[in-house]
């Protein structure tokens, strides 16, 4: 197997048994990064002289030392969603007004990957502000596809599933409010987990949580399963400045877990007209194989799922107080209604630009309407943690296979299927289960309750089992 379709857990114990050399393994993602991101635009900055420095800075560590002390991922390059802030790196989350600054220090999941020995290469675009699930922005521009450059990267992590995807990185950081890491991971075929609500600290991340952190969470991206246990039990963990975050999580360890007698629970009638057959088709194999493992699969009925990414955007609003008009606002980005909104020219994309007609429209809704919205998600969110239970449950990450560019701007409807867990704040892995018909990804996200990211990872590990995982995409 290739340097490049390696697992970060395997390449860091070659490096440290000193059957390769960390430069080497640098040096080889760096190159593919190179070749293939002119096609598709996941690296909104590099640091790739810097991580060479870093590469040989490891391996006369590892010569120097006892290879029993030596941290866990030393040597492994990794890649960070350009929103969270790695010091003298951008960390513009694709917003113009903030194109110029550059943090001094490093987010605190940055900070402990760095620890662990793990080497930043780059820094990956982002959708404006973080705010659709598409990638493009008016800073880098837009992120294309790893399988069809004429599709989207998902959004809002776009470029890291683009980064990864390709094999130009075996992990890295992502952030997940309403799908963010879960879409571009599905989008681009590769494992992306969404952590548990309050496992894993927010700081140093951009657009700033404020009461959105319910909602958000940083996590991981990887091209292979065995990667995403130990990266979130290295980023996880209080860290006295985000205040969600307050205990040290203790997951099991996922690899022998098993799972007989496992409930998987399906919904059946959870979709809008339009879901491709073979979004389900691969839910039902992944199903299969689960129950194959042991597990017990029951289907069930939750048409309340249909209207739900409606509801967040509003949710958002109404619990927060804070509209992201705001945001751009105390960054000097703020536009003004009219003119300057409506134009396609300017410093924001279509998708921006909807949002904040969308924010504008709830503005004027009657507040016993958005009460009423509010607590109907509440009521959603309540439904669905009780139908997980102590068990999993599938669920197609998207409707169809990536779509071509711009399909997706200005209909919510399309964050279906990762808002509800978005709102029940619960353990999501995206899981790719091979190519479709149209070579492109399939997926399917699953969910547990929470605290119980290490079920959703060992289904992770079992699918990648019986599915073969990530697909290498064919060189153009």
């Amino acid at each position: 197997m290739r340097i490049t379709e390696q697992s970060g857990v395997v390449l860091a114990q070659s490096i440290r048994a000193g059957t390769i050399s960390a430069r080497a393994v640098v040096d080889a993602h760096i190159d593919l990064l190179e070749r293939v991101d002119p096609a598709l635009n996941a690296v909104a900055a590099d640091r790739y002289r810097q991580a060479r420095l870093d590469a040989d800075r490891a391996d006369a560590r590892i010569a120097d030392g006892d290879p029993a002390t030596l941290p866990p991922l030393l040597g492994v390059p990794v890649t960070v969603k350009e929103s969270i802030a790695v010091a003298g790196m951008p960390h513009s989350a694709g917003v113009v007004a903030r194109k110029h600054l550059r943090p001094d220090t490093h987010a605190t999941v940055v900070q402990r990957l760095i620890d662990a020995g793990a080497i930043p290469i780059a820094v990956t675009n982002t959708a404006e502000g973080c705010m659709w699930i598409e990638t493009d922005n008016r800073v880098y521009g837009r992120t294309r596809n790893a399988y069809d450059p004429r599709r989207t990267a998902g959004g809002s992590s776009g470029g890291e599933g683009a980064a990864i995807g390709s094999g130009g990185s075996p992990l890295g950081l992502g952030t997940d409010t309403l799908g963010s890491i879960r879409i571009p991971a599905f989008c681009n075929g590769v494992f992306g987990h969404r952590p548990s609500l309050g496992h894993v600290p927010l700081t140093g991340a951009w657009p700033p949580p404020h009461g959105v952190a319910p909602m958000c969470s940083n996590g991981v991206l990887a091209r292979r399963a065995e990667d995403l246990m130990p990266a979130l039990r290295i980023i996880a963990g209080p860290d006295s400045m985000d205040p969600l975050v307050t205990d040290a999580p203790r997951w099991p360890d996922p690899s022998p877990t098993d799972l007989a007698g496992t409930r998987v629970t399906l919904i059946d009638d959870a979709f809008l007209p339009g879901v491709a057959g073979e979004m389900l088709r691969a839910r039902d194999r992944a199903a299969a194989a689960l129950e194959a493992a042991g597990a017990k699969v029951t289907h069930v009925s939750m048409k309340s799922l249909r209207a739900v990414g409606m509801f967040t955007a509003i949710f958002l609003a109404e619990e927060t107080g804070v509209r992201f008009a705001d945001t751009l606002r105390g960054e000097g980005a703020g536009p003004r209604f009219g003119r300057e909104l409506l134009s396609p020219r300017g410093d924001h994309t279509a998708a921006m630009r909807s949002l904040l007609v969308g924010e504008e429209v709830e503005r004027r809704l009657p507040k016993s309407l958005t009460r009423r919205i509010v607590d109907a998600a509440r009521s959603i969110s309540d439904e669905l943690t009780e139908l997980i239970g102590d068990g999993l449950l599938l669920h197609p990450t998207m409707p169809t296979v990536a779509p071509r560019h711009g399909r997706t701007v200005g209909r919510p409807w399309s964050a279906n299927a990762v808002a509800a867990f978005s709102l029940a704040g619960v353990p999501v892995t995206q899981v790719p289960l091979g190519l479709g018909s149209a070579g492109l990804p399939l997926g399917v996200q699953v969910a547990a309750g929470i605290g119980n990211d290490h079920l959703t990872i060992a289904a992770a590990l079992e699918l990648e089992r019986a599915f073969g995982g990530w697909v290498p995409p064919t060189p153009r």
